[in-house]
């Protein structure tokens, strides 16, 4: 791991973070423990980015992305205007590379909830402002991120550490498995049939795992998946958008359920996660999701600390 002096000597001032292994494996422990110093820390923070203004665009509902990035910019001394688009002339057919063009006049940076990952990446071609991925239906680095975050304070390190993810192979599982090979933490991922994480994200995980030393497990075994595991993630079976499947998800997914059972499988001081909002009943089952075990909302509160180590880089003068 480096140091937080060194951490502070990456410099991504004026990129964008639209995923994570757009960036090396010591720029993510960089923003890990920067994020660490500035929980620890708040007030040598406080005006690290003065009279700075964030534009957040949401094209997808929002609570933990909206108000952590809120307060985050809010404890660095600058603002951070909500921007739906419903409001916004995007709303009503004007291109986002029109939009990026017109905000990057007007903001420090941009932060997008939105659909495709493609928009996301029209949106940063367009912009000349740092753009800062919220989630699209590929990624969500922030909370990537904050699961790191939540991790080392646990653990202290990375390597040596198992993750096992059980559910749905979504956007959440692409950047927390990308996030933890990066870090040399071993993942397991274990889905239904039809559920996989995509071949090409399996793929490049594959390739950093082999790089950094982690071991990286594909099944369809839950119990599999978790033995030996320090944590335990999961995520909605039914996510935005696709209410229409909702009853075949809840048979298709039954098995996958984060229960007693399934935990007692990991190690003895198994640590639940979950990237939030929850379903108790359906993905896990309440007497984990509320028990001594769970971090979730360890987790959420990271959610600032960790963008606030992304806006502090990013946008730092």
């Amino acid at each position: 791991m480096l140091t937080i002096e060194k951490a502070k000597e990456i410099n991504i001032k004026g990129k964008d973070m639209l995923k994570l292994i757009d960036f090396s494996k010591d720029t993510i422990e960089a923003l890990v423990l920067l994020a660490d110093d500035m929980k620890k820390n708040k007030e040598k923070y406080a005006s690290a980015l003065q009279g700075q203004l964030l534009g957040m665009i949401f094209e997808k509902h929002s609570t933990r992305t909206r108000v952590s990035f809120e307060a985050a910019m809010i404890q660095l001394g600058g603002h951070a205007m909500f921007m739906s688009s419903n409001d916004l002339q995007l709303g009503r057919g004007e291109t986002i590379e029109d939009t990026g063009k017109v905000l990057s006049g007007y903001l420090d940076g941009i932060m997008i909830r939105t659909h495709s990952h493609s928009r996301i990446e029209a949106l940063a071609e367009a912009a000349t402002i740092p753009v800062i991925n919220g989630l699209t239906d590929l990624y969500h680095p922030c909370q990537a991120l904050a699961d790191l975050l939540t991790v080392y304070e646990l653990k202290g390190k990375f390597k040596g550490v198992k993750m096992a993810y059980v559910g749905d192979g979504n956007n959440v599982a692409h950047s927390l498995m990308m996030g933890a090979v990066m870090t040399g933490m071993d993942f397991a991922l274990t889905t239904p049939a039809g559920y996989e994480a995509l071949p090409e994200m399996k793929e490049i995980a594959q390739k950093i795992s082999a790089e950094t030393g982690s071991t990286l497990t594909f099944t369809e075994d839950p119990e599999e998946a978790v033995k030996g595991a320090d944590f335990i993630y999961t995520d909605v079976w039914t996510s935005m958008g696709q209410e229409e499947e909702a009853a075949k998800r809840l048979k298709d997914f039954e098995v996958y359920q984060v229960n007693e059972e399934l935990m007692a499988l990991a190690e003895a001081d198994c640590k639940f996660m979950h990237c939030l909002p929850a379903h108790r009943g359906e993905e896990v089952t309440a007497d984990v999701m509320d028990g001594e075990a769970s971090v979730v909302f360890q987790q959420a509160e990271n959610r600032m600390h960790a963008q606030k180590a992304v806006l502090y880089t990013l946008m730092k003068k």
